[in-house]
C-alpha cells in the first residue's frame, strides 16, 4: 500500500522541510555555544537530576547520539531539530482544533517565525528543546480532552497520557509545572465535571511519579537545585528595578520575534475587547490560562532581580495560536497562504539567521568597539584548538614536562564545557572544575567522578585573552607554572582570540571546595 500525504498538508510539509534543512545547515557549520556544551556534560555523566536543571536534555543528547558514539554538533543538536519539526506539525493540528485549518497553518508559521521556538529551542540543544515539544504536545492533548463535558472513556485514557506528557515536560525544565495550574484554571471555570473523575487525579499522580526522581536527587543533595533557582529569582531589599523589568520585556519581544510579539498581543487585546468574536470564549481562555500565569510570574520577579527572556518562552506558544486565530478571522474573506504579518515575521527571522551566521563566521561587525566584547566568539574557533593542543600535549608528555593525560582545569562552567567537548575528550583526558559551586556548577559532582584533585598532580590550564581570569591564581597551589605555547584563533583572515597554554606542576595545596562544605553542613 502506497503512503500518500493529504493535499492539505503540502504547504506544512514544505514549511517543515525548508526550516529543518536550514537548521541542519546551521548545526553542521556552527560551533556549539556555552550552554550547549555544558548540557553535553549531562550526557557524559547522566544522573536523575543536575545542579541547574532536570535530566531530560542530557538523556535526549545521549539517545540521539547513540550513547555519544556519534560525537559531533549535528548529532548533539539532532533532538532540538527533530522536536522542532514535530512541534510545527502539532501546532498545525492544535490550531486546527482551536478554530480551523487556516488557523493551524498560521500557527505553524508563527511557531517557525519565533526566534525562541525556531532557533533557541529548535536548533540549539537546551532544556527548552524537549520542554517546548512536550509543552506543545500537552496543549494538543488538552485541546482534544477538555471541551468534552461527557468525560468519555477515550478522553479519560488521554488524560492519563496528558499526565505523562506534563511529567516529561517537568523532567525537561521546572517551569513546565505551570501546565498544571493552567489546566486546573480551565477546569474550574469551564468543565468542573472533570473534578469528579479519577482520571484527573491519576493523571496528577503520574506527573508526580515521573518527576519523583528529580525530587529524590534533590533530597540527597539537600535541594541544592531548587535553592540555586530560588536565589536567581528571589526577592531582594534593593527596591523595585523597573530597568530590569524593561530589559525583560525587550528580551521577550526580541526572542519571540517583534512581528510575532506585536501580532499576538494585538490579538489578545482585540479578543478581550470584542468578546472573543474570532474564537470561542472557552478556547480563548484555555490558551490564556496556559500563557499568562508564567509570563506574569517572571515579570514580577524581574522587578527585583535580573531574569532571562527564554524563561517565559513556552508561555507564548498558546498566544501564538490566539494570534493565528485572529489572523484567520482577518483573512476569512481574502484567504492568503502568507498574509503580510507572516511574511514580515519570516523576513525578520531570516534576517536574524543571516546576520547572526555572518557575524559568527565572519565578524562583519566589530562588537568589541561597540560593547567591549564579541559575544559571538563563544560559538567560534573551538575546532581550531583541537589539533594544535594535541601536538602541544604529545610533545610535552614525550619530554616529561607533564604527567600523561593530566586533566585540564577551568575556573568556570564555561569555558570548562567547551574545553571538555573540543579538547579533553578527543585528547583522552578530562576537565576538572576549580572554584566555588556557583562558578563550576555540575563540575562539582564531576570532579568526584573523575578523581578530583590530589597532591603531586599536574594539570593543563588554557587562558584566553578575552577572559579576565589570570593563571596567577595557581601560584599558591602549584609548585611551578610554565607557559608552553599560544594558539591563535583566526576568523576572516584575522586573529580574533588567543589561547595561552600553561602547565601547572605538582599540586602542593588542595583548592578550597564550598561544595564539600555545603554537603557536610547539611548532613
Amino acid at each position: 500500500m502506497r503512503f500518500s500525504i493529504p493535499a492539505k498538508y503540502y504547504p506544512l510539509v514544505w514549511l517543515i522541510s525548508i526550516s529543518t534543512a536550514v537548521r541542519i545547515f546551521l548545526a553542521l557549520t556552527l560551533d556549539l555555544g556555552n550552554d550547549e556544551v555544558y548540557y553535553h556534560t549531562y550526557a557524559q555523566e547522566p544522573d536523575w537530576s543536575h545542579f541547574d536543571h532536570p535530566p531530560m536534555v542530557g538523556w535526549v543528547i545521549r539517545w540521539f547520539s547513540l550513547g555519544l558514539y556519534m560525537y559531533s554538533p549535528p548529532f548533539m543538536r539532532a533532538p532540538a531539530i527533530i522536536f522542532a519539526a514535530l512541534s510545527t506539525w502539532l501546532m498545525y493540528e492544535l490550531g486546527s482544533r482551536i478554530k480551523n485549518e487556516r488557523t493551524g497553518w498560521y500557527a505553524a508559521i508563527l511557531y517557525t517565525s519565533s526566534i525562541y521556538t525556531s532557533i533557541i529551542a529548535g536548533l540549539f540543544i537546551m532544556p527548552d528543546s524537549p520542554q517546548v515539544f512536550f509543552w506543545v504536545l500537552a496543549l494538543y492533548l488538552m485541546a482534544d480532552i477538555l471541551p468534552d463535558r461527557d468525560r468519555v472513556k477515550s478522553n479519560k485514557r488521554r488524560f492519563l497520557l496528558l499526565g505523562l506528557v506534563i511529567g516529561l515536560a517537568m523532567l525537561s525544565k521546572y517551569t513546565s509545572v505551570f501546565l498544571w495550574p493552567g489546566l486546573l484554571l480551565y477546569l474550574l471555570f469551564y468543565n468542573r465535571n472533570w473534578f469528579k473523575s479519577t482520571s484527573l487525579y491519576f493523571s496528577a499522580i503520574i506527573s508526580f511519579l515521573v518527576f519523583l526522581p528529580v525530587l529524590i536527587w534533590n533530597m540527597k543533595n539537600h535541594f541544592i537545585s531548587f535553592t540555586f533557582h530560588s536565589d536567581r529569582v528571589g526577592l531582594t531589599e534593593n527596591g523595585l528595578r523597573f530597568d530590569l523589568l524593561g530589559t525583560e520585556l525587550v528580551g521577550q519581544l526580541f526572542y519571540q520575534n517583534p512581528v510575532v510579539y506585536v501580532l499576538i498581543w494585538i490579538a489578545v487585546v482585540y479578543g478581550l475587547r470584542h468578546h472573543y468574536n474570532f474564537v470561542e470564549k472557552r478556547k480563548f481562555h484555555f490558551l490564556l490560562f496556559q500563557s499568562i500565569p508564567l509570563i506574569l510570574v517572571f515579570l514580577f520577579f524581574s522587578l527585583f532581580k535580573k531574569t532571562l527572556p527564554h524563561w517565559t518562552g513556552p508561555a507564548y506558544i498558546g498566544l501564538m495560536v490566539i494570534g493565528a486565530a485572529f489572523l484567520s478571522m482577518k483573512r476569512e474573506n481574502h484567504p492568503r497562504l502568507f498574509p503580510r504579518f507572516l511574511v514580515g515575521s519570516l523576513t525578520v527571522l531570516g534576517l536574524v539567521i543571516v546576520l547572526g551566521f555572518a557575524q559568527i563566521k565572519y565578524g562583519i561587525i566589530d562588537l568589541k568597539k561597540i560593547i567591549g566584547t564579541d559575544i559571538t566568539l563563544d560559538m567560534y574557533g573551538w575546532r581550531q584548538l583541537k589539533k594544535p593542543f594535541k601536538a602541544i600535549k604529545e610533545k610535552a608528555e614525550q619530554v616529561h614536562d607533564i604527567q600523561k593525560n593530566a586533566p585540564i582545569i577551568s575556573h568556570r562552567w564555561f569555558p570548562a564545557a567547551h574545553l571538555d567537548y573540543y579538547l579533553a575528550r578527543p585528547n583522552k583526558t578530562c576537565v576538572l572544575g576549580w572554584g566555588s559551586l556557583d562558578q563550576i556548577h555540575k563540575y562539582a559532582w564531576m570532579n568526584q567522578e573523575r578523581g578530583g584533585f590530589y597532591p603531586g598532580m599536574d594539570a593543563w590550564y588554557i587562558n584566553f585573552d578575552n577572559d579576565s581570569f589570570s593563571p596567577e591564581f595557581a601560584r599558591q597551589y602549584f609548585r611551578d607554572i610554565t607557559a608552553l605555547d599560544t594558539i591563535s584563533i583566526v576568523r576572516n583572515g584575522e586573529t580574533v582570540k588567543q589561547a595561552q597554554v600553561f602547565v601547572f606542576h605538582d599540586l602542593i595545596k588542595l583548592p578550597p571546595s564550598d561544595f564539600d562544605d555545603f554537603m557536610q553542613q547539611n548532613e
